[in-house]
């Protein structure tokens, strides 16, 4: 008697831009599908859709990285006016085991799913075989993470690092947070590297220098997402001042990885995810990233030993999730 059973299980990642839905049988992909957050006014209206258009299965488990801390089951999504609750949807749809993690504890556990193919190494490093190994991306907003190895295998522990104060590396910079200080009073690192701090910085550059921005930008601008427009007009060379601003957003990007990698001494490596960095990667190659990864003073010579990756495999916490209901 063949008494070998088939798992079906629910994976989610779920950002303030999309959220993507993965239905899964023993590793295979059932069905899978991108939604536009905000079109919806929570996560059980997008499941809804989803599995409606689905052949019928009894979902033993699900699991969704949400963007936003986690609670005794419960999140606040960040960047959405969502409440999201495990027992609700477990309820609603007669799903037996529910479980919401960060979105980049999503991401930290998809990095074990991934190929050579989906990693694009901008430095080699020394890595420490079982060491810690941390996770940052931007998108909608400034994801961290971090991994360390418990029992046999990496278990991945949610951060909110991203909200922590930004410091500032230069007079430059420094002109920067007064300028976002009058506007929001708080300067996370959220606030820069981000799709919207990406148009923070041009905003700041637009207003400190003359010679504003192109008249095609600006009507770019005006139709659509700004980060969007902006990171076109510099990766063409369309336009100085968006040069200038995807310039500095990368050298704070770069800064707060090898903050995070300093923290918790990733000696595993540092994986780059998020969905703005494989748009930018040419210019992530070029130095500029590393060069402020490493300018870390006396622990320069450290962090030029741990590995850095930009990750290339957008579906990575779709992948983390789908690893985490299989656990359950």
């Amino acid at each position: 008697m063949n008494t070998s059973t088939t798992k079906t299980l629910l994976a989610g990642d779920i950002g303030g831009t999309k959220t993507l839905l993965r239905l899964s049988e023993d590793g295979r992909v059932l069905a899978e599908r991108r939604f536009e957050s905000a079109a919806y006014a929570g996560l059980e209206p997008i499941i809804a859709e989803f599995l409606r258009d689905c052949p019928p299965h009894a979902i033993a488990a699900a699991c969704f990285g949400v963007a936003g801390p986690v609670e005794g089951g419960q999140a606040k999504i960040t960047n959405l006016p969502w409440r999201i609750d495990a027992a609700a949807i477990a309820a609603e749809f007669g799903i037996p085991q529910v479980r919401l993690i960060n979105d980049f504890q999503a991401v930290a556990y998809g990095i074990e799913a991934l190929g050579s193919d989906d990693l694009l190494t901008l430095q080699a490093g020394a890595p420490l075989e079982h060491g810690v190994r941390a996770v940052i991306g931007a998108g909608t907003g400034l994801g961290e993470g971090f991994m360390v190895w418990q029992g046999g295998q990496y278990e991945a522990l949610p951060s909110e690092g991203s909200h922590a104060d930004f410091a500032p590396a230069d007079m430059l910079q420094t002109e920067l947070l007064r300028y976002l200080a009058a506007r929001f009073g708080h300067v996370s690192y959220e606030r820069l590297v981000s799709g919207p701090g990406l148009a923070n910085i041009f905003d700041f550059l637009c207003d400190s220098e003359e010679g504003g921005a192109s008249p095609a930008l600006l009507a770019a601008i005006k139709e659509g997402d700004p980060s969007a427009a902006i990171s076109r007009f510099a990766l063409a060379g369309k336009d100085r001042l968006a040069t200038e601003a995807l310039d500095l957003f990368i050298r704070i990007y770069g800064a707060e990885a090898g903050n995070l990698a300093l923290k918790v001494l990733a000696r595993g490596g540092v994986y780059v995810a998020g969905g703005i960095a494989p748009q930018i990667v040419d210019m992530m190659k070029d130095g500029r990233f590393l060069a402020a990864f490493a300018d870390k003073g006396r622990y320069a010579e450290l962090l030029a030993t741990i590995p850095v990756y930009v990750v290339l495999n957008p579906n990575v916490g779709l992948m983390g999730a789908e690893r985490v209901a299989g656990r359950l």
